[in-house]
Formats: structure tokens, C-alpha cells, sequence
């Protein structure tokens, strides 16, 4: 028999429920407000934007759909995306920006609009559509392959250059930001190193800041060669081809592997450098609701596109140890990732 549980408590559950259920509508209008280019929108309007106005300059928005402008703003202003507040000498409402939309502005130094816009993307979000019928195959791969008639994640990217475009721009648009973080309130990791090789670098942004801001360590891009093909360095910055992370399914014996080849870079000619790693450490017993909460999405989306994983300290410790390194230190100063140093 079911306990029967007091009213309140139904309810609260219930809410509960609902809320979990379409928690969805906050991600999608947040995916239309930046489609529809709104951020930028209110932010050459230079002011609190009035809903009238804010109708009038939407592109292929029709006046009559003003009450439906009206109901989105209103969610994401619930959300924190924007703010409603009184404009001065009249007795209009208008929309403002935050911290938030202002990273959706397309020109932006740390713009957030192309991960928004790929991470969103229905290539990406169906696996988790078809996570439950994906449990229940008994092939072994990901629930991407469940969703895309059998086609993994990086079949998909090779095949369709729309979503490659997409999701490589959204990747991009995360580097200025972690680069301006660390040049200006982590210079310690970098104090006192003469060299630096950024595995896997792309197009080198994170390098080049790092150049920039530290001109004594000498910076090496190292990635394949479509992707650093005709880049040009500096004087403490050069590009050079190398497979070294050719892809492989992401595995932890791949990464060790991996970890192992980085080992061996930072000890060679009797020197003894060290790894830098800017990733999650899943923590769920320091860190607050929300930040966990981000840790372990990020920790499904892995599952279903890549059948990769985010890590707590535990379980990269068990890594770093594995590989042959000695000591590691973990530096939760770059919000829901951390700066993790091991050493040889």
C-alpha cells in the first residue's frame, strides 16, 4: 500500500515534477532570444528598450505577435537573461540587459551566442530524446549512434559541415573567456615556465594570450594539420602539425594514454615540467547546487554523444597516478572547471 504523504508534500512534488518536465522551455527560449539576435537588439538601443520598440526592430516579427514577444521576454527576464525595470520620465517598462545576455551579443570579446546556438542544435540534443530506447539496445555505442541511425558524433561532424561550422564555432567561443580568466587571476600556474605546448590548441587563442600576457614562456600550438595549416606565429608563438590527438573514442585509458605522451614531453633532456589540464572536477560536497548541477549535464551530454565523462578529484587522481605522475594540484578558480597541475 502507498503511504499516503500529506498534501503539501504532494503538491511540492508535483511542482517538482513540472518544473523538471519543462525545464526544457528555459533552454529553447533562450536558444530563440538568441536567434531572434535580441542581446544585440537591446544593447545598440543603448537604453531600456520598450516592448513596442523592442517589436518594431525584431527582423520578420510581425506587430501582431507582441503579446508572444511578450511571454518570452517574460521568461527569460525570470531567468535572468534580462531585467524589466521603469524608464526614467515615463511610466513605460523596458528590457535591459545582464551578465548573462550581454554574453549573447554576437560581437562580444567572450561571446557565448555560437555555444548556445550549436549546443542547442537538434543533432545534439536528440540522443538524450532517445536515451531511455538507447538503456535498452544492446549494441555498444552511444546514444548519439541510437539517435542518428547508427552514425556516431564525429561521423556526423565529417558528414554534415553545417553542424561542424557550428559546433567548432561554439567550441571556439569558449576560449577568450577561460583566457582572459587565467592571464588575469591565475598567473601563477604559468610563473617561472620557460615553455608551453597547448595539445590540441586549434587556432591557438588560449596560446596566444598566454604569449602575450607571460612573453618569456615560448608557446607551441600543437594540432592536425588542416587546423593549424598557414597560421602564423609570433616571437614566442609558433604552430606545429602533429597527430597526438588523432582521434580515438575518449576513453580513460585514451586519455591516459595521452597522459602518459604528455609525461614524457615534460621530461625529456632531464627536465621536469608539468601538465596542465582545464577541466570539471565534479565536486558535490563543496561546490553549490547549481554548479553541480551544471557538472553533471555536462556529464550526460558526454555520455551521449562520445560516451566520454566529467571526473571527480577521486577518479582523476586514479589517472594521473596510473600514468606514472607523482603529485597533482587542483585549482577550482575558472567557475564550474578547475585548473588541475601534475607533475612528473
Amino acid at each position: 500500500m502507498i503511504k499516503q504523504e500529506p498534501s503539501s508534500e504532494i503538491l511540492e512534488a508535483e511542482a517538482h515534477i513540472w518544473n523538471q518536465v519543462f525545464n526544457y522551455v528555459n533552454s529553447m527560449s533562450v536558444k530563440c532570444v538568441t536567434e531572434l539576435g535580441i542581446p544585440e537588439i537591446i544593447h545598440k538601443h543603448g537604453r531600456p528598450m520598450t516592448l513596442t520598440e523592442l517589436v518594431d526592430a525584431l527582423p520578420g516579427v510581425d506587430r501582431a505577435k507582441a503579446d508572444y514577444v511578450r511571454r518570452l521576454m517574460q521568461t527569460v527576464v525570470h531567468s535572468g537573461f534580462f531585467v524589466l525595470e521603469k524608464i526614467e520620465s515615463s511610466d513605460d517598462q523596458g528590457y535591459s540587459l545582464t551578465p548573462a545576455s550581454r554574453l549573447l551579443i554576437g560581437d562580444h570579446p567572450m561571446s557565448m551566442k555560437e555555444f548556445v546556438l550549436s549546443q542547442l542544435d537538434p543533432i545534439q540534443t536528440e540522443p538524450l530524446r532517445q536515451l531511455g530506447r538507447w538503456f535498452q539496445t544492446t549494441e555498444d555505442h552511444t546514444a548519439f549512434h541510437t539517435a542518428h541511425n547508427g552514425m556516431s558524433f564525429w561521423e556526423q561532424k565529417e558528414r554534415n559541415p553545417r553542424f561542424s561550422h557550428l559546433f567548432d564555432q561554439g567550441m571556439a567561443s569558449d576560449t577568450p573567456m577561460v583566457a582572459d580568466v587565467i592571464t588575469r587571476d591565475c598567473r601563477q600556474v604559468f610563473e617561472g615556465l620557460g615553455s608551453l605546448v597547448d595539445v590540441g590548441g586549434g587556432t591557438g587563442t588560449l596560446a596566444k594570450a598566454i604569449a602575450e600576457a607571460f612573453p618569456q614562456i615560448h608557446c607551441t600550438v600543437l594540432d592536425l594539420a588542416p587546423v593549424v595549416a598557414g597560421l602564423k606565429g609570433t616571437r614566442n608563438l609558433k604552430y606545429v602539425e602533429g597527430d597526438m590527438l588523432e582521434y580515438i573514442p575518449p576513453s580513460d585509458a585514451v586519455l591516459l594514454k595521452i597522459l602518459k605522451r604528455c609525461k614524457e614531453a615534460i621530461t625529456s633532456n632531464e627536465r621536469r615540467g608539468k601538465v596542465v589540464i582545464i577541466e570539471m572536477v565534479v565536486d558535490d560536497q563543496k561546490a553549490d547546487h547549481k554548479s553541480v548541477e551544471t557538472q553533471l549535464f555536462f556529464d550526460m551530454l558526454m555520455m551521449t554523444l562520445v560516451d566520454g565523462r566529467e571526473r571527480n578529484k577521486k577518479q582523476w587522481a586514479k589517472l594521473f597516478f596510473d600514468a606514472g605522475f607523482s603529485s597533482y594540484k587542483i585549482s577550482p578558480l575558472l567557475g564550474i572547471r578547475s585548473i588541475i597541475e601534475v607533475y612528473p
